[in-house]
């Protein structure tokens, strides 16, 4: 199971982000519900609203989730969906009125807190911090994909990048699969040439299954 950050300015630990740093373990993986034994590395992880965590899944599971998704129970289905708003204005004012000191952040609804939190990568793991509601308003008014998002599963991801914003929205656990590797390769100040490729990779697969969004979530 993969820790989530607790509180403003946490930073999760060596355990917190294991499932994306460490070596395999030698025992097979499992369905952190039932038990079931999880064949390869494709198994879908739901949201521990409670414990705030991510919990790996077999495919029943998941679908059982999926399916009790309106009962917004203690797990939540990790979605798969990754959708691009071409038309968004997130400008340097937006980007700046969020006080991300790097150049990649994601956002999203923690129903645990009952809020916004932003989160970015760091040599220690993902540093959390919570948004002024002026700044995420400025968000929402700058791309749709910010009213679309699905609390605890689905992430506002964002790129700072020669000159220009890239904004997503995609699964919570692409976010954290994203800080994982950033934390094991950083080096230096900057994260170093390693640990940007790996931002360079993710951001690559996320665009490359990214669709548009259409209209708004109700």
């Amino acid at each position: 199971m993969t820790g989530l950050p607790t509180r403003t300015g946490a930073r999760t630990g060596p355990a917190g982000l294991r499932r994306f740093t460490a070596p395999r373990p030698p025992t097979e993986e499992r369905c952190e519900l039932c038990g079931a034994r999880l064949a390869g590395a494709g198994h879908r992880h739901l949201a521990d609203v409670d414990r705030r965590a991510l919990a790996c899944a077999c495919g029943p599971c998941a679908q059982l989730m999926d399916h009790s998704a309106a009962t917004r129970g203690r797990f939540r289905a990790v979605p798969d969906r990754v959708l691009a708003d071409p038309a968004h204005r997130v400008d340097d004012v937006v980007w700046e009125s969020l006080r991300i000191p790097v150049s990649v952040a994601f956002l999203f609804h923690n129903s645990a807190l009952g809020r916004v939190v932003a989160l970015y990568p760091s040599p220690a793991g993902a540093t959390e911090s919570e948004p002024e509601d002026l700044a995420w308003e400025s968000v929402r008014d700058a791309t749709r994909l910010a009213d679309l998002l699905d609390p605890d599963v689905e992430a506002l991801l964002m790129r700072r990048h020669q000159g220009r914003t890239e904004c997503f929205l995609v699964p919570i656990d692409i976010c954290y699969e994203l800080v994982g590797r950033m934390r094991l390769h950083w080096q230096g100040f900057d994260g170093g040439a390693e640990a940007r490729a790996d931002l360079d990779a993710v951001f690559a697969r996320v665009r490359g299954a990214a669709r548009e969004a259409q209209g708004s979530r109700t």
